[in-house]
């Protein structure tokens, strides 16, 4: 009877009524050290791969002995770079808000500075949030159109590799078509953009009452306002320009080092470096940048051990410039890059335009 009465109790106190709410366990979030440790692990398998069999004591040397006067337009060239990247923005942004050209330069030199030094491509958050701060535009809208240079990019940088395809013998058919799959994923996001121009309010009534429903209707609005034919018009010429100048670059620094390749071939081995560094990884490419540009040159039927020296000149003569542009910049703020990355991630996650991890 004790036992009966022992059970009874028991029972009694794990009886949850039928009208009671049941706790259910949250959903688990992946904890936000676990993207940052693969990107890691990935740069650093790439960066293994690289050095296997390399004699890294040659690299001194061939430093030393490249032409310093194309190393000098590389340099220039790529800090135009950067110029022309605040200028697209200004372009693109006009219809939204008048931007100031050097201010809007700077929170492109900071954004790229902290993808040099910080995992997993946080500058893109930071730029957008030093931009929307100084301007007073919405979060999202800044959001938007980062999106929207990122699908001009993904467009002109495709035409360049189809073209140098067309007129360089040797690239692998696979390669060709993998390209052109990506082609087709860059035109259904134009069409996905043009459709929101052109149907703003049937965008809006699809969105609904989701959770971002307000984030959501910003972009739309802000995709609606920038897409105007003749803004779009002015920022696709910008961004070809933006592409020109990379590739000038990639060409100078390939005449520096002595590879008797065609401005083709630079176009080429920009398009695979761009293509395989899409991951985000360890700050500033390192190792999937070389091995990228390794490939790259070999498809051009460079000798290994020659791509993997000019992979490591390339990375260090568009990496150096640019943290020491992005370290001047930050230094303007007042603030040091851990504040700016705390503030961005904070503000970010305030306005709902970001999830936590995202921001991490």
């Amino acid at each position: 009877m004790v036992a009966v009465r022992m059970a009874a109790r028991i029972l009694a106190a794990t009886r949850c009524p039928m009208n009671e709410a049941v706790d259910t366990p949250a959903p688990r979030r992946i904890p936000s050290w676990v993207p940052q440790a693969l990107g890691y692990l990935l740069s650093a398998a790439c960066l293994a791969w690289v050095l296997h069999g390399y004699p890294i004591g040659k690299l001194a040397p061939d430093i030393r002995s490249l032409e310093w006067k194309w190393v000098a337009l590389a340099i220039v060239t790529d800090l135009a770079v950067y110029v022309c990247h605040g200028w697209r923005w200004v372009v693109l942004l006009e219809p939204v808000r008048k931007l100031g050209l050097w201010r809007t330069v700077q929170a492109v030199y900071i954004g790229l500075f902290a993808n040099e030094v910080l995992p997993l491509r946080t500058g893109e958050v930071i730029r957008c949030y030093l931009l929307s701060q100084w301007n007073g535009l919405r979060l999202s809208v800044v959001f938007a159109s980062a999106a929207l240079e990122r699908l001009l990019d993904g467009f002109w940088i495709l035409v360049a590799f189809l073209i140098t395809a067309s007129y360089v013998k040797g690239i692998p058919l696979p390669l060709v078509r993998v390209v052109q799959g990506l082609g087709v994923l860059v035109v259904l996001g134009a069409a996905l953009l043009l459709y929101t121009v052109l149907h703003k309010h049937h965008a809006h009534s699809l969105i609904g009452e989701h959770r971002w429903a307000a984030t959501l209707r910003h972009i739309v609005e802000g995709l609606h306002v920038m897409g105007k034919p003749r803004c779009m018009a002015r920022t696709s010429a910008v961004s070809v320009l933006y592409l020109v100048l990379q590739i000038l670059s990639v060409y100078a620094l390939m005449r520096a080092y002595g590879l008797d390749l065609s401005i083709w071939v630079a176009a080429g081995v920009l398009t695979l470096v761009r293509f395989g560094t899409v991951i985000p990884n360890a700050p500033g490419n390192l190792g999937m940048f070389q091995a990228a540009c390794v490939v790259g040159l070999g498809l051009f039927e460079v000798e290994r051990n020659d791509a993997k020296t000019f992979s490591f000149i390339m990375f260090f003569a568009l990496t150096l410039p640019l943290l020491v542009g992005g370290a001047v910049a930050v230094a303007r703020t007042g603030l040091n890059l851990g504040e700016i990355h705390r503030q961005a991630r904070a503000g970010a996650q305030a306005a709902g335009d970001l999830p936590a991890a995202a921001a991490d």
